[in-house]
């Protein structure tokens, strides 16, 4: 172990440790029918009215996450160029003197990793598609089709639902079923209502569900 773990870089193995663990336990509650990542912007919405209540915490966390990518994702490019940053800052650092003390090299890799992560995730945040968190864009959904992507959508933890606007723009929008309905994966969907990131969803009636099919090339 010694020999894999050099000195003064422990850190950075824990965080390596720690984004793997991540993406297993995002693959596994896909796997499960829900989506870890949706679970934790769910109970930190920093787009919400829960902003006042996180204080200098939610201010820090809207800075880093510019870019609005959901926060599981954000986690794992803070911890991946943390560790990344560590490792490149102690090899090279190694080359002509003994490794920096944990507390340096911890310090070192956070002053880089911390802009790097801002970057990235405005980057990414144009390439990866988003939920939609403003009332004034949620009003433009409210009367469009689209197709459940991870469901069932019921009355619990959101689902989502892969929805094109009318400039045939994709978006992924996190949504429930209205109350009384149980929405399965796949299934056909009219988006009836939204507010704060969430949208409400009933089944697409038979000729608007159709005309969905017609528009995705079926």
């Amino acid at each position: 172990m010694d020999s894999i773990v050099h000195p003064g870089t422990a850190p950075f193995w824990i965080a390596l440790l720690t984004v793997a663990g991540l993406g297993i336990v995002e693959l596994v509650s896909v796997l499960l029918g829900a989506s870890a990542s949706g679970l934790i912007d769910d109970g930190f919405d920093l787009n919400g009215p829960g902003d006042v209540e996180h204080g200098l915490l939610g201010g820090w966390m809207s800075w880093l996450n510019a870019g609005g990518v959901p926060i599981l994702v954000l986690a794992v490019i803070l911890l991946s160029a943390f560790a990344a940053a560590g490792f490149a800052l102690q090899g090279f650092i190694s080359q002509f003197r003994e490794p920096l003390p944990l507390y340096a090299a911890v310090t070192g890799a956070l002053a880089i990793a911390i802009p790097v992560t801002r970057w990235s995730s405005r980057g990414l945040a144009r390439i990866i598609p988003r939920d939609e968190t403003s009332v004034q864009e949620q009003a433009d959904f409210i009367g469009l089709t689209g197709t459940v992507t991870l469901g069932p959508l019921d009355q619990g933890h959101p689902g989502t639902v892969r929805i094109k606007d009318r400039y045939d723009n994709i978006h992924t929008l996190r949504a429930r079923a209205v109350p009384g309905h149980v929405i399965e994966t796949g299934a056909s969907v009219l988006i009836v209502d939204g507010a704060n990131g969430l949208f409400q969803a009933i089944p697409a009636p038979a000729a608007l569900g159709d005309d969905l099919y017609s528009n995705n090339g079926g």
